[in-house]
């Protein structure tokens, strides 16, 4: 969700911040705001709206020139996208100031004790109780690092905190419990923040923090850039925490456009790359796989009698297609569940289930509480995620890492074909050590998977076609798409995708559930997309789902066919055909989802929408 940013150093805070937030503005738009500290004081400006606003805002009302500050970029939780909720928070004082992503579950309560004892609180907002506690603790300990540690001990839910103090014009403080923070340390400065993109162009070194821990970074000494800055790292109590230094892996230049129009369009393009990225190092030279970061042992792996995988949104679409791949490869059961009813059910696991929990960002919250559920009742887990040095990855038994590089745009993209490889690679290698392919079997899908990032580049290459199509539909008020096996998930990432850029109403069917109730919805115009599986790997769904095709154009639908090179089957009945590079079955959705992908950004573009940042979303949900 929501986007944080501090800083502290020897540039100015506002540039450095400001530059930040536009980086992180995918994580929440619905308004922004910064606080710097300059000549004892503490000075802020907030907007609704997109940081264009708050930018206008400062040119009419500029602040003074500090060396420490603070932003926000917001999704609204509590209260709606106005000036007075927008972030920072202050107290009655304007001396201290806070940011805030997730949800502080008690807030009703502290906000009725703080107005009794006299606080006057303007916002409808959970963030402002945080700034009146501080307030209060800072003022008995004098302290800013101790009074967020006795703050917090008060607080339930899940957050982030980034504050700072006008007492303190060298430090920001941190906290987190739930909800992502990572420091960055750079040359006589320092950096907070929702995820590394906020400070990648000037620093690459990264300090992982613990759960339930703050952090103190201060800038010492006197004058520019000579001065160093410490950081240090507590438990919510005091005591020392562990915190982990590691380099971030790709630069500045992955994290901005490059010349596309929009950051959806450059993560389309790099999906070649994406996939080439997270097969490398995990192929040995006789083409056996190498999964060195499990971390389960193989012995373990070989007693497990069943599989679940747990995500939301397109990350549980890639679960539907990984249970289909692990039950074919392993014959292992394996079920997926939506993260955010998983343990809400009881399920039934045990200390032989295996939970896969697929995460862009490694924040879930519904994910990150499902497999809390699922390793207090023994299970182990295996996070597959994007993003190195996350909540789900570290509370996780193991963790496949997608290798993507940084997906800005909301609607994801890249990420969804990395986590089909990951997927893919995991329920390889279970069915390599536990003996259920020779080796033989395995390396001829090792091979097949190694050649698909060529497939994914001639799709791209061919395009053109597609974009023109969306373009005539985008007065359309409803698109369908249908698919079978796994076309079926391909066919709800593509309904996905429209709803989530273009505003329409899409959905996606199992095709053989059409004549058991949506062929109603099928009318005259309207268009339809079908997902066909290969005539060779699935010759009996194919012919089926040509029926399906024959049944609803008959009823006057405008059909739009996916289908394999060669296949001509479905030329009689394709309104518009989609041709894709033959492929094994299971691994077809890893082409045949672009031109879903490319279908859905363009006709977003036609009708005039934000595609990078589509309405009321926002690129990692935090909170439940």
């Amino acid at each position: 969700m929501c986007g944080i940013v501090g800083y502290v150093g020897g540039q100015s805070a506002l540039d450095v911040v400001i530059a930040g937030l536009k980086r992180l503005e995918y994580r929440g738009y619905d308004s922004s705001g910064v606080a710097v500290l300059a000549d004892g004081g503490l000075a802020a400006a907030k907007k609704a709206g997109k940081l264009v606003n708050l930018e206008k805002e400062l040119v009419g009302r500029p602040l003074p020139a500090g060396a420490t500050g603070i932003g926000h970029t917001r999704w609204a939780t509590h209260g709606g996208p106005t000036d007075a909720n927008a972030h920072p928070h202050l107290d009655n004082a304007g001396r201290v100031a806070v940011v805030h992503n997730g949800i502080i579950e008690n807030f009703a309560g502290l906000r009725a004790e703080l107005a009794e004892r006299g606080h006057e609180l303007g916002s409808e907002t959970d963030t402002e109780v945080v700034a009146h506690l501080l307030a209060e603790s800072f003022s008995s300990c004098g302290d800013l690092a101790e009074a967020m540690r006795l703050v917090c001990r008060q607080l339930d839910g899940a957050f982030t905190l980034v504050a700072v103090h006008a007492d303190e014009p060298d430090v920001v403080v941190g906290a987190r419990r739930n909800s992502p923070l990572v420091v960055g340390v750079g040359e006589g400065e320092a950096f907070l923040a929702s995820d590394v993109a906020a400070f990648i162009s000037r620093t690459r070194s990264a300090i992982e923090l613990g759960q339930d821990q703050v952090v103190e970074v201060r800038r010492d000494g006197e004058g520019g850039g000579a001065a160093g800055v410490s950081v240090s790292v507590t438990d919510f109590y005091g005591a020392p925490g562990e915190a982990r230094s590691y380099r971030i892996d790709w630069d500045a230049s992955a994290a901005e456009k490059g010349g596309y129009d929009y950051f959806m369009l450059k993560e389309i393009a790099e999906q070649p790359k994406a996939v080439a990225d997270t097969l490398l190092g995990r192929i040995d030279a006789g083409g056996a796989l190498r999964l060195d970061e499990l971390r389960i042992p193989d012995s373990v792996l070989r007693e497990v009698d069943k599989v679940v995988v747990v995500a939301c949104g397109t990350a549980f679409h890639a679960g539907m297609i990984a249970k289909l791949a692990v039950e074919h490869w392993t014959r292992i059961p394996c079920e997926t569940e939506l993260a955010s009813e998983f343990r809400y059910r009881d399920p039934i696991l045990d200390a032989r289930t295996l939970v896969i929990a697929i995460s862009q960002s490694g924040e879930t919250m519904d994910t990150l509480m499902a497999l809390r559920h699922a390793r207090e009742q023994g299970a182990k887990v295996l996070a597959v995620c994007n993003t190195n040095g996350s909540t789900i990855p570290r509370e996780s038994d193991a963790v496949l890492y997608t290798h993507a590089g940084p997906e800005i745009a909301v609607a994801s993209t890249k990420a969804f074909l990395t986590q089909l490889v990951a997927c893919y690679l995991v329920a390889l290698y279970l069915a390599q050590v536990r003996g259920a392919k020779w080796g033989d079997e395995v390396r001829d899908v090792v091979r097949e998977l190694s050649e698909i990032s060529g497939e994914v580049e001639r799709v791209l290459e061919t395009m053109e076609p597609v974009r023109e199509l969306a373009r005539s539909l985008a007065g359309k008020r409803t698109v369908l798409f249908l698919g079978r096996h796994v076309g079926y998930p391909v066919a709800l990432e593509g309904a996905l995708k429209l709803k989530e850029l273009a505003y329409m109403h899409a959905e996606g069917f199992a095709a053989g559930e059409l004549k058991h109730g949506p062929i109603a919805l099928i009318e005259d115009g309207l268009p339809v997309v079908v997902v066909v599986p290969s005539p060779r790997g699935r010759s009996v769904l194919h012919d089926k789902i040509v029926s399906n095709i024959q049944e609803i154009r008959a009823r006057g639908a405008r059909t739009i066919v996916i289908a394999e090179e060669g296949d001509e089957a479905v030329v009689p009945y394709a309104d518009h055909l989609i041709r894709i590079p033959a492929t094994p079955t299971l691994l077809q959705p890893l082409v045949s989802t672009v031109p879903l992908q490319v279908f859905a950004c363009e006709l977003a573009t036609a009708r005039g929408n934000e595609v990078d940042q589509p309405r009321n979303l926002a690129k990692s949900v935090t909170v439940e």
